[in-house]
């Protein structure tokens, strides 16, 4: 399935698309729009929520909100793609000889067609796409061979970062998490619709140019080994997002960082495409 949250008529709430259109769960899933519930009863809820055929809405006739907009955490993987490290070791950047992690707030979540804010307090605003994975059951301690079991389905992310702030501190944080700087979307694909998430196409826009373009098999560390790494440390839940790292091509390195007015897009195969315009903040 595709899940989406969706708004339409002033009320925001979960659906499916279906052909193009978004039909209405909300008969199975109340009148709650919340993702993370809703994958918090996943194997209660899904021959259910197979089931349902209508209401339907064509998609010009609603917004799309980000899939999931109340995780408790949103994690990210810097410098795990072979391309991006290099870049970033030619630029004089440690490479980390581990997965190097950090977290963006979940205050940062914006939906997939939402504009990209540019702080008046940052000078250099740039763009990172992602294949974001997300949680679908509560699990610790996960091992890499029983990794895909415990994922709920991808979306495509745009982990958009003020440089400038993320060299403040030795951590990351600050300057992945300005408001409306976590595009998600445009759906949650479910995992049984990917034949193989480390095989898939990636490619990111500025104004119609493309400045980053790598399939998901460039990663250092899959998607296996980032949740059995995680999960040594902390408990995973379900609606946890895991933004998986980003191509080689960042405006940072080409010296072509973000401006006010440029619109950036985001796709990536079989999950979809996001498309942002940077606004002044």
């Amino acid at each position: 399935m595709k899940l989406v949250r969706f708004t339409q008529a002033g009320k925001t709430r979960i659906g499916k698309l279906v052909a193009g259109q978004v039909v209405d769960l909300s008969a199975v899933t109340g009148a709650s729009d919340s993702m993370r519930a809703v994958l918090a009863q996943w194997n209660a809820l899904r021959a259910r929520l197979e089931a349902v055929t209508a209401p339907g809405f064509a998609l010009d006739q609603v917004r799309l909100e980000a899939p999931i907009n109340d995780p408790q955490k949103y994690l990210a993987i810097g410098l795990n793609y072979k391309e991006h490290a290099e870049e970033a070791r030619a630029a004089g950047v440690p490479i980390p000889t581990s997965q190097l992690w950090f977290n963006k707030q979940v205050s940062c979540i914006s939906g997939p067609f939402d504009a990209i804010e540019f702080p008046p307090e940052c000078k250099v605003l740039d763009y990172e796409i992602e294949l974001g994975v997300v949680i679908g059951q509560r699990c610790r301690r996960v091992r890499a061979a029983d990794a895909r079991s415990v994922i709920a389905g991808y979306l495509v992310t745009n982990d958009v970062t003020a440089r400038d702030w993320q060299t403040r501190s030795p951590t990351f944080t600050l300057g992945k998490s300005f408001d409306t700087h976590g595009p998600l979307g445009p759906w949650l694909t479910t995992d049984d619709e990917i034949a193989d998430p480390m095989q898939l196409d990636m490619t990111l826009t500025v104004n119609g140019e493309v400045r980053q373009k790598m399939p998901t098999a460039d990663m250092i560390h899959d998607i296996w080994a980032q949740i059995e790494y995680l999960s040594t440390v902390m408990t995973l839940e379900p609606g946890d997002v895991i933004a998986t790292g980003t191509p080689s091509g960042v405006g940072v390195a080409i010296n072509r960082t973000l401006q006010v007015g440029d619109v950036v897009r985001a796709e990536i195969e079989q999950l979809g495409a996001i498309e942002n315009r940077v606004i002044a903040g």
